[in-house]
């Protein structure tokens, strides 16, 4: 438990540090906290980066460019043990939105001069006194769609500025009873499973009874932008599961990097978690026949002995690149934006 506690306090000193750094300053806030060999992944066009300076100039120096006041609004941060072979470690789950004043563009995505919300999740792997592995995930289309320039067809589910839990309490920033934290990975790892063998099943109209062994009636379901949101298990299998199964075939899972618990939440992130192929009409697009990897973040707040809320991030933009629509390309075509 001290572990974990010791953890929680390097990511809170690096979270404090970034809202006080301003542009210039991020280089130096992130070599305060990480190895110098430091392994981050980001959502595209970022990629996999390695050290401090690297990560600062691909990703958080142009985002405090764009957004001067940039601060975190977290909603969900715990830590746990997370035993995939990957990664196995200490990890530190942070969860909510970038916010800031988005007056220069970002990505070639237009300023609008208005507080703007980008969700966010991050994984912080620690050891000892630094963090040496990172995941940061950002809903990019989310940010496209606060700037009028949202380059999909419209969602089954419904595109918003997300809450937090309705408990409002996931922010664990003390110690609390490892038999909860167990209880919730267990449960977890059943809902995985049962996907799993759901995947290979084949049956993709699965009725509404698998999914009540893991979640509550009235959970609600927060998806990336692209899918959206919605609530009740009804309505989570007509606005997402149903167009994701029916839609997408040879669906493979290729695990987890990191898998972990605290209390009554719970988060994995892959790279990438599953592969499948499009055959047409997921997300309003065509099939492109052609294999490509989801990048998943999945965030749970367990209730009792059933899933309730469930956060998602998907990175969207190396998915859509994978069946050959480059979404920050076609922005730039639009806004009549050349590069040499």
């Amino acid at each position: 438990m001290t572990q974990l506690q010791t953890a929680k306090a390097r990511a809170q000193a690096l979270f404090a540090d970034l809202d006080a750094a301003g542009a210039a300053g991020m280089t130096a806030a992130l070599a305060r906290h990480v190895t110098p060999d430091w392994h981050w992944r980001g959502v595209a066009p970022f990629h996999e980066q390695t050290g401090p300076e690297a990560v600062s100039a691909a990703f958080w120096t142009p985002l405090a460019e764009a957004m001067p006041t940039l601060h975190r609004r977290q909603d969900v941060f715990f830590a746990g043990q997370s035993d995939r072979a990957a990664a196995p470690g200490i990890w530190v789950c942070s969860m909510g939105h970038l916010t800031g004043l988005f007056d220069h563009d970002f990505l070639d995505i237009p300023a609008t001069g208005r507080l703007t919300w980008l969700r966010y999740a991050e994984f912080h792997r620690v050891e000892g006194d630094r963090i040496t592995e990172s995941a940061t995930f950002i809903d990019i289309l989310s940010l496209m769609h606060q700037a009028g320039v949202y380059p999909l067809p419209p969602a089954t589910g419904s595109m918003a500025i997300y809450p937090g839990p309705r408990t409002h309490d996931g922010l664990l920033t003390g110690p609390h009873d490892p038999a909860e934290g167990i209880a919730t990975l267990e449960l977890i790892e059943r809902m995985v499973a049962d996907l799993s063998a759901l995947n290979q099943s084949g049956n993709d109209r699965a009725g509404i009874e698998m999914l009540r062994k893991s979640w509550h009636d009235d959970m609600s379901w927060y998806g990336p932008y692209g899918i959206g949101a919605t609530q009740t298990l009804r309505r989570y299998q007509e606005q997402h599961t149903f167009p994701f199964r029916l839609s997408l075939g040879d669906k493979t899972f290729n695990g987890h990097v990191a898998r972990l618990a605290e209390g009554n939440y719970g988060a994995f992130f892959g790279w990438p978690n599953l592969t499948n192929t499009t055959k047409g009409g997921f997300m309003g697009l065509p099939g492109a026949g052609s294999p490509a990897d989801m990048r998943v973040v999945d965030v749970y707040r367990r209730e009792g002995d059933k899933l309730a809320e469930n956060w998602v991030f998907i990175d969207m933009l190396h998915y859509l690149q994978m069946q050959g629509l480059d979404v920050l390309e076609r922005n730039r075509q639009l806004r009549r934006i050349s590069h040499p």
